[in-house]
């Protein structure tokens, strides 16, 4: 399996070895003519679908926290290539304190890109359209649909009172940052405009693998110390942008439409949102 011949000369890349396939792209890693490695990202049906918004906002970081976009053209991009190992590695092998600080470093360096205007990036309130248009069975238990309910007052609060709005990553979490020579950079990036703080809420929930080590109330506190101290914001309102995500992701998953089987699903909503004040 190997990429268009003319992709390769438009990039003036050589020597291809593919790496993986997600549902959407293929990923190889190529030779630039200097010798040095990158990573050659081929987009499915010529359609980079949602992922645009986010190689714009690479572009924009110029490498500052971030992996270098070095080409973009039709449906295909050539990125620095990050060798080292994903940041919740650190996590799953039980350094924890270690990768909490790391994403907090890594998170102030994306944040040095000046403010400035990225036409194609989706607003927060866009985002959070999904969990705004939630509907309930009659079968969705009451508990669970309490928590559903307070999460997304919650985010309409903080929507209507966000400050430091600017670019943000916006899927910003321990394996979307990796080792490289730079040190660790984020990639794969969505591209979002809103309040700072919103940029760490989702890392709660990672790295894949440790869920259930995540969810402690002992580490969300660890981790929340950290990040919101980084932040400059209180504990409590950094947790709050945690429980509004948690479930705008579960609206992503159930469709915006919940029943019977959310009950497990909002356990960690109810933890980030019983350790406010």
């Amino acid at each position: 399996m190997k990429p268009p011949i003319a992709v390769l000369a438009e990039f003036a890349v050589h020597s291809p070895q593919h790496i993986t396939d997600t549902p959407i792209a293929s990923v190889w890693r190529v030779r630039r003519g200097d010798g040095t490695f990158a990573a050659l990202k081929i987009y499915k049906d010529d359609n980079f679908q949602d992922e645009a918004p986010g190689f714009d906002l690479l572009a924009a970081q110029e490498g500052r926290g971030a992996a270098y976009l070095y080409a973009r053209a039709r449906s295909a991009v050539l990125m620095e290539w990050l060798d080292g190992p994903l940041l919740g590695d650190l996590t799953r092998s039980g350094d924890d304190a270690s990768a909490t600080l790391v994403l907090m470093e890594t998170g102030n360096r994306l944040h040095q890109m000046p403010v400035k205007t990225i036409e194609s990036l989706d607003p927060l309130d866009n985002r959070f359209r999904a969990l705004f248009d939630a509907t309930f069975s009659d079968d969705c238990p009451s508990g669970a649909e309490a928590t559903i309910r307070k999460a997304c007052g919650l985010a309409k609060v903080l929507l209507a009172n966000q400050t430091n709005i600017r670019p943000l990553h916006g899927d910003f979490h321990h394996d979307n940052v990796k080792g490289s020579e730079r040190g660790y950079l984020a990639f794969d990036a969505k591209g979002v405009l809103g309040e700072r703080t919103f940029e760490f809420a989702n890392a709660f929930r990672n790295p894949l693998g440790v869920e259930e080590f995540s969810g402690r109330p002992e580490i969300i506190l660890k981790r929340a110390e950290i990040w919101s101290a980084g932040l400059d914001v209180s504990q409590d309102h950094l947790l709050s942008w945690a429980a509004a995500y948690s479930a705008l992701s579960l609206s992503w998953t159930h469709k915006s439409s919940f029943d019977a089987g959310i009950s497990k699903d909002v356990e960690l909503i109810d933890t980030f949102l019983s350790l406010m004040g």
